[in-house]
């Protein structure tokens, strides 16, 4: 345990910033989950719609330094060439 008071205050920040980062992360995972399940269900619209939002969790999770911004443009590029190879657009 922290014996300064400002040391105790930051692990106790830090331990919400790492609530708060995996509750964030877990989503963007959450999402890529549903749109890499409506690809195979055949769910063009959905899976399209779920891109989108999947795209925009990451990239603020991006700007929020929880992804490197390359780490995230990869994921999408690779989301999103997946469901066009899967879905034929």
């Amino acid at each position: 345990m922290a014996n300064i008071k400002s040391a105790a205050k930051r692990a106790r920040q830090s331990i919400v910033r790492r609530d708060r980062n995996q509750q964030t992360k877990s989503a963007v995972r959450k999402l890529e989950k549903k749109v890499r399940l409506a690809v195979a269900a055949k769910k063009s619209d959905e899976a399209a719609s779920l891109l989108k939002a999947y795209s925009s969790a990451i990239g603020k999770a991006a700007q929020k330094k929880m992804f490197h911004a390359k780490t995230a443009s990869r994921k999408i590029s690779r989301l999103t060439l997946f469901i066009n190879k899967t879905l034929g657009q």
